[in-house]
C-alpha cells in the first residue's frame, strides 16, 4: 500500500512538473518570439507607441491557422504591457450576461483574452461594440414594464482575440479592433530554432541536422514541432539514447508515424482513399468522410487545410481529388493523363 501511494505520489509530482516545463515553452517577450517578424514588428510599435503614453493598447485580433502562437501573442501583450492577462473563450461566453460579468471585474489596464472570438454569439457582440468602443456597458435591470437600463462604466482595457477564422467574425466587430495581425506559417529555418530552444528547456540534446528533421515534418507549425519533439524525446528515453542525430530523429518519427511530409495516419488514409479507391475521380465531402468513418467538419477543418497547402489534394467544384504529388508520395502510379 506504501509502495503504490509513493509511485502514485511521484507519478503526480513528474505530471505537475512536466505541465510547468511544457508552459516554459512559450515565449514571454516579443525579443523571445521566433518568426512572423512582420507582425512582431508592428507590435513593437503599438504596444511601444501605448507605453509611451501611459494608456492601454488598442484592441487586437490575432488570426490565422491553429497553433501559430495566437495564445503566446496574448501573453506576450500583457506581459510588455505590464497588465494581467484575464483568458476565456468565445463558446463559454453563451449569454450577454457572461461577458458582462467578466468586463465589469476588469482592473485598469488589463488585457483580456477570447479565444476563438468568431465563436460568440451575435448577442454577446452587440454588448462588446459599446464595451470596446467606449469603455460602458449598458445593463437591464428588472423585467417588464419596471425594466431600466443602466450604464455602467468599465476600467480601460484591452481586448486581445485569436480566430482560426476571420471570415466568420462579425464585420462589426472586426471594425473595432485597432490592429488585424494575421499570423502566417513558419519556414523550417523558423522551427528548427523553435525546435532548439525548446530542446534547450526540455534538457534533450538533440543536434542541428536532427531539429531540421523535426522542423520539416511540423507542417509549418510551432505547436506540432514541439509536440514531434516531446515525441523524440520519449523514443530517445526510452531507446537509451543520449543524444538525438538526424537519423535517430527520423526514426523515432517513423515509429510514431509522422511521414517526411508531416503526414500522419489519417492524412494517408484521406490521399489513399483518393488515389485508390477513388482513384481519378472527383469525391464530395461527404461521401469521403463516409468512406473515412470520420466527420465532415473534422476532415475540412484539421487535414484538408494542409493537404491543400502541400499540393497533395485539390478541390474542384465535383469534389476533391488528389494531385500528382500525392500518388509519387504514396509510391503509386497516377491514372493515365496525370492530374493537376
Amino acid at each position: 500500500m506504501r509502495r503504490d501511494t509513493e509511485l502514485e505520489s511521484s507519478l503526480v509530482a513528474a505530471s505537475e512538473r512536466e505541465v510547468v516545463m511544457d508552459a516554459t515553452l512559450r515565449p514571454a517577450r516579443l525579443a523571445d518570439f521566433v518568426g512572423q517578424r512582420e507582425l512582431v514588428g508592428h507590435l513593437e510599435i503599438v504596444l511601444g507607441s501605448a507605453r509611451s503614453r501611459g494608456q492601454v493598447a488598442d484592441h487586437l485580433l490575432f488570426a490565422g491557422p491553429p497553433g501559430l502562437g495566437k495564445t503566446s501573442l496574448a501573453a506576450i501583450v500583457a506581459a510588455e504591457m505590464g497588465a494581467t492577462l484575464r483568458t476565456t473563450a468565445g463558446p463559454v461566453l453563451s449569454r450577454p450576461g457572461d461577458v458582462a460579468a467578466l468586463l465589469t471585474d476588469l482592473a485598469e489596464g488589463d488585457v483580456l483574452f477570447i479565444d476563438e472570438i468568431h465563436r460568440l454569439t451575435r448577442a454577446v457582440e452587440e454588448v462588446l461594440y459599446s464595451a470596446m468602443e467606449d469603455r460602458r456597458l449598458d445593463v437591464m435591470v428588472g423585467r417588464g414594464p419596471s425594466a431600466r437600463s443602466i450604464r455602467l462604466e468599465l476600467a480601460p482595457f484591452t481586448l486581445v482575440g485569436a480566430t482560426t477564422r476571420t471570415g466568420l467574425v462579425a464585420a462589426p466587430l472586426r471594425d473595432r479592433f485597432g490592429f488585424v495581425g494575421q499570423l502566417d506559417l513558419y519556414d523550417v529555418d523558423e522551427l528548427a530554432s523553435i525546435v532548439d530552444r525548446s530542446s534547450r528547456l526540455l534538457g534533450v540534446d538533440v543536434t542541428g541536422e536532427a531539429t531540421r528533421v523535426i522542423a520539416s515534418r511540423s507542417r509549418g507549425t510551432p505547436r506540432i514541432a514541439n509536440r514531434l519533439l516531446r515525441r523524440v524525446r520519449d523514443y530517445a528515453a526510452v531507446e537509451g539514447v543520449g543524444t538525438v542525430d538526424a537519423a535517430f530523429a527520423a526514426r523515432a518519427l517513423d515509429v510514431f508515424g509522422v511521414d517526411v511530409e508531416g503526414l500522419d495516419k489519417l492524412d494517408r488514409r484521406i490521399l489513399g482513399l483518393l488515389c485508390e479507391q477513388f482513384a481519378g475521380q472527383a469525391v464530395g465531402l461527404t461521401t469521403l468522410a463516409h468512406a473515412l468513418g470520420e466527420e465532415t467538419a473534422t476532415i475540412e477543418d484539421a487535414y484538408e487545410p494542409y493537404l491543400l497547402r502541400a499540393g497533395l489534394l485539390i478541390r474542384t467544384p465535383r469534389g476533391r481529388l488528389a494531385t500528382e504529388r500525392a500518388y509519387r508520395h504514396l509510391a503509386l502510379q497516377p491514372p493515365g493523363g496525370g492530374l493537376v
